[in-house]
């Protein structure tokens, strides 16, 4: 396996969570209101957890890809944003 191969690969397991936090910051917007942590702190949290997420689902199923893998990326997206949500209007507090 060539370098590029390499990085084409590690980019392609990482993708949905690199999907995931670019999408979720303006759902979250939409859903629970403007306020919360910043916008480019919430893309790197979710970046972050979501490629943490992956690792995991890896390690435990000896798979990349599987859907129970895929929907606690959700699950745990979900989460996150709404704990930083919360988390920025403590801060104000």
């Amino acid at each position: 396996m060539t370098f590029a191969q390499l990085v084409f690969h590690l980019f392609n397991f990482i993708s949905p969570a690199l999907a995931m936090a670019a999408l979720m910051p303006m759902a979250g917007r939409w859903v629970v209101g403007a306020g919360g942590v910043v916008w480019p702190r919430r893309c790197l949290w979710h970046a972050l957890v979501g490629t943490l997420v992956l690792v995991l689902g890896l390690v435990l199923q000896e798979q990349d890809g599987q859907m129970a893998t895929y929907a606690a990326l959700v699950g745990v997206a979900a989460l996150l944003e709404w704990a930083l949500h919360r988390l920025g209007h403590r801060s104000r507090a």
